[in-house]
């Protein structure tokens, strides 16, 4: 054996001691290829902020420079302790997103509060979007933002692409359809729709940002499932966001082709994967504050491979210094959804992370 060249259980161990290392070692352990040893130099011991580069890429690419957001304002519902304002604004030239902001009485650009951004669920509801947190319509379960609004946020909750008012504009697609079609648009322009999802989401801060009731310095965002997955995308290049909470989605590339899952198209990175499994993702956010709730019988994230996912971004936010900003809650006997105890774990992280 070559003394200058470690074996595989010596790289293994290096591995493990890297800060990209610890969000891959247990992915390598589970791959059909967990006996290859990887390459001196490979991504084992990439730093954060190499291994992010390469999720850029491996979306599609650096986004545009921001274009003006152009905002909109159309009606404004008064409601019990708050306004509802539906508007629009700008993400990219020609493209414009419809949201709902919901300011709680009281607050101004004198008297500003913190701000948090809401990412809708899937659920094959393409006809809801922003309208079930605001509160509008949908399952009371998922009225989050009037929730948060009553706790004094000011909160965004706007439309992903191919939900509600962005679905397609022709209306010769429906349904699931049209984002099928968006998806393989984005693929063929050599990105992915999480590319485009990420660049949506990255403009909403921006527009949150700007808004004299927020204040910018304490900002956050949640999701459940589709938008726990976008939490956890755009958490990573989005230093602006200080709180992320994700309910119920942290599906492995694992869990997806053991269990054969189809789920949603944002899940989906093209070429991701030699560089780590979904929770490699997640653990980017680190050192930032963010918060995992689980159902332990959620078909859509098969709990082993969830939690061996928590524990690949638990050792990542140790070895970044930070492993009192991470947090993960799984519930015994719950599936896909927003229990109780789930919003409380989630309205205490935010009181905690964003409170004066």
């Amino acid at each position: 054996m070559n003394p200058d060249k470690p074996n595989s259980s010596s790289r293994r161990g290096f591995v493990k001691q890297t800060v990209v290392g610890a969000t891959i070692a247990a992915n390598l352990g589970n791959s059909p290829h967990a006996n290859a040893a990887p390459e001196p130099g490979s991504v084992t011991d990439m730093t954060p902020d190499q291994l992010r580069a390469k999720l850029v890429t491996c979306l599609g690419g650096p986004w545009p420079k921001p274009c003006p957001l152009k905002p909109e304002l159309g009606e404004t519902m008064q409601k019990d302790g708050y306004r509802i304002e539906s508007l629009s604004y700008q993400v990219e030239p020609g493209d414009r997103v419809r949201a709902m902001l919901l300011v709680p009485d009281g607050v101004s650009a004198q008297k500003p509060v913190p701000g948090i951004a809401i990412w809708h669920q899937h659920a094959g509801q393409y006809h809801l979007g922003k309208s079930e947190p605001a509160g509008l319509a949908g399952n009371p379960m998922h009225h989050t933002g009037v929730a948060l609004v009553k706790a004094g946020y000011v909160v965004l909750c706007p439309d992903a692409l191919c939900f509600e008012e962005r679905q397609d504009p022709d209306g010769k697609l429906k349904r699931g359809n049209y984002e099928r079609f968006e998806f393989l648009r984005y693929v063929v322009d050599g990105k992915c729709l999480a590319w485009k999802n990420i660049l949506d989401m990255r403009r909403a801060i921006d527009f949150l940002a700007e808004r004299g009731e927020v204040d910018a310095e304490r900002l956050g965002c949640y999701g459940h499932s589709m938008g726990s997955t976008h939490t956890w995308l755009v958490g990573p290049h989005e230093p602006r966001l200080k709180a992320l909470v994700g309910n119920c989605c942290l599906p492995t590339y694992a869990a997806i082709h053991d269990a054969k899952i189809l789920h949603c198209f944002p899940n989906f990175v093209p070429g991701w994967q030699p560089f780590g499994d979904t929770p490699a993702m997640a653990a980017l956010i680190a050192p930032r504050a963010l918060h995992l709730n689980l159902g332990e019988t959620d078909g859509g994230s098969p709990i082993e491979h969830a939690r061996a996912g928590i524990a690949q971004i638990e050792r990542a936010y140790a070895a970044a210094g930070s492993s009192d900003q991470f947090s993960a809650f799984i519930e015994p006997g719950t599936g896909h959804v927003l229990s109780a105890k789930m919003w409380e774990k989630t309205r205490a992280f935010f009181a905690q992370q964003l409170s004066y």
